[in-house]
């Protein structure tokens, strides 16, 4: 049985207080449940203040990006190596706003999901179709070719161990969500992918999440669907109040 992922993504959000704070009062209210699991995903500035408060909890601290190399003349970029030696432990990758404002690709996010396994990280890798994708029903091939570039050479042991979440773009921050069935029916497509990529056995150990304005009102219905294993959340990840019932949702 595949546990529930809900993985807060903070974005440009908050200052050193602020997450201080936030993760003080979550760690220790977490629940310890074999059914959930729930990450952080903070700002690079933030990282080992919050894996040092985080310790003894059940929560885990992940990084919203990184370089695919391991050090060089990059600057004001941050290799996994970095992430690794603070203590995160797991790392988003190709996140829409990534692919749309710094000119991510598909090949990057190859390379990145290369370099996380490389270095003992966890992906959490991104996928989702625009509302003219959507409109024009080409949102079970967009994501397709987004999970079939992502995956690409890697191990059968890698590929169960990513993280896939299937974020529509038009449903990321408007306040407007998938319904539940068509979530699940894109994660359901996805998951097939996968077993065609490598087979039934990998692709059923996948945890894939939904993303897109997932708030405490609508992530049990969300949970409910066969293929959705957890949640990426933006906007309701930045309260502690919120964060913490979405997570005992997963426990469910």
């Amino acid at each position: 049985m595949r546990k529930n992922i809900i993985a807060g993504n903070w974005k440009m959000n908050k200052v050193l207080s602020e997450a201080d704070q936030f993760i003080e009062e979550v760690a220790k209210k977490v629940p310890n449940n074999n059914n959930v699991e729930a990450i952080v995903c903070a700002p690079f500035l933030f990282l080992p203040s919050l894996v040092e408060k985080a310790k003894g909890s059940n929560v885990k601290i992940g990084a919203q990006n990184m370089h695919y190399e391991e050090n060089g003349a990059y600057t004001g970029e941050v290799s996994p190596v970095m992430l690794k030696d603070v203590g995160v432990t797991h790392v988003v990758i190709g996140h829409s706003e990534r692919r749309e404002y710094f000119a991510e690709t598909n090949e990057s996010v190859n390379k990145k999901t290369h370099a996380a396994f490389k270095h003992g990280l966890i992906p959490i890798v991104c996928v989702g179709e625009t509302l003219e994708q959507r409109e024009a029903n080409e949102t079970m091939h967009h994501v397709e070719t987004q999970i079939t570039k992502a995956l690409v050479d890697l191990t059968d042991d890698q590929v169960a161990n990513t993280i896939i979440a299937y974020e529509p773009i038009w449903a990321i921050g408007t306040g407007k969500t998938a319904s539940s069935a068509d979530a699940n029916e894109v994660c359901t497509h996805i998951r097939n992918v996968i077993k065609n990529v490598t087979n039934e056995e990998i692709a059923q150990k996948v945890i894939i999440q939904y993303g897109g304005s997932v708030k405490p009102e609508n992530v049990e219905e969300l949970l409910e669907q066969s293929d959705i294993d957890g949640a990426l959340v933006g906007g309701a990840s930045l309260k502690a109040e919120s964060f913490l019932t979405l997570v005992e949702a997963g426990t469910k």
